[in-house]
């Protein structure tokens, strides 16, 4: 497993996008989710046939850190070689990482405008759910905004089911209980997230972005990931700005409580729901 801060001009990652990534909040020297994280990176390299590193190697991605809050980005491509898309005989995985202290956007916490992108996420199950590099229709997407008081973009796949932002999962409560959509598809599966369904905080259902726009089912939204923690949706607006439908707000939602629960977040705090294993 080679590791280095210089990626050289044959990196599968940065030619093919041949790779994978997690990206971490740390608290006080400590990955949170990390088993989340791992499990999702392992499912990663199974999917793309990529050695995943030693725990040695993970852990020593983190050593030494400071204490307060920090994000910690790891990126693992297949390496260099190989004769244009065909892999090379012995690849050799080349792993990268980095530290950067932080501060979550906490003004959000009390609630955010976000816009329904145009892009649709093409369906392509052999990836869906993994952190992959090729992340070039989230790019497209976030390109569709230049608003500040814009905070995220949703997007949909072809056939208009709602699958996520774009860099955060979404959630909604709908009749008296909170939901996300199915991933089996596209889009990426949080941590976050995945630590909410397992502790039945939510379920998965799909939505149309039809449905989402008629204002009859969904009552409230939210969009959340395992470093920003969950923003409530008060606004779902154009990428110009123009309202399309408003949402009840969730201010004191159980569903951002548990997950800022699970963050360490201070936000929001009480007993834990029904279900949960915390």
């Amino acid at each position: 497993m080679a590791s280095s801060d210089q990626v050289p001009f044959d990196d599968r990652g940065l030619a093919y996008g041949d790779g994978i990534f997690e990206t971490v909040l740390l608290r006080d020297g400590a990955p949170l989710l990390w088993p989340y994280h791992h499990a999702r990176l392992l499912r990663g390299c199974r999917v793309l046939g990529i050695e995943p590193p030693d725990d040695a190697a993970l852990t020593a991605t983190w050593q030494a850190s400071e204490s307060g809050l920090e994000v910690l980005k790891i990126v693992l491509t297949r390496g260099s070689g190989g004769r244009g898309y065909a892999l090379p005989d012995s690849p050799e995985p080349r792993m990268l990482s980095r530290r950067m202290s932080f501060s979550p956007a906490t003004s959000r916490w009390q609630g955010v405008d976000v816009c329904l992108c145009a892009l649709r996420l093409a369906r392509q199950p052999a990836l869906a759910g993994i952190k992959h590099l090729n992340r070039l229709e989230n790019v497209l997407a976030r390109k569709e905004w230049q608003r500040e008081d814009i905070a995220e973009g949703l997007l949909a796949d072809t056939d208009g089911n709602l699958v996520e932002a774009t860099a955060m999962n979404v959630f909604w409560r709908a009749g008296g209980a909170f939901w996300t959509p199915p991933l089996e598809a596209c889009g990426v599966a949080g941590t976050l997230r995945a630590a909410l369904l397992e502790r039945g905080v939510v379920r998965e259902a799909p939505l149309n972005v039809e449905a989402l726009l008629d204002g009859a089912s969904v009552e409230q939204l939210f969009v959340g990931n395992s470093v920003q923690g969950v923003w409530p949706v008060n606004t779902l607006t154009t990428p110009d700005g123009e309202p399309l439908r408003r949402f009840l707000p969730a201010l004191t939602s159980p569903l951002q409580a548990a997950a800022h629960r699970l963050l360490g977040y201070s936000l929001l705090s009480g007993p834990p729901l029904s279900g949960e294993k915390c």
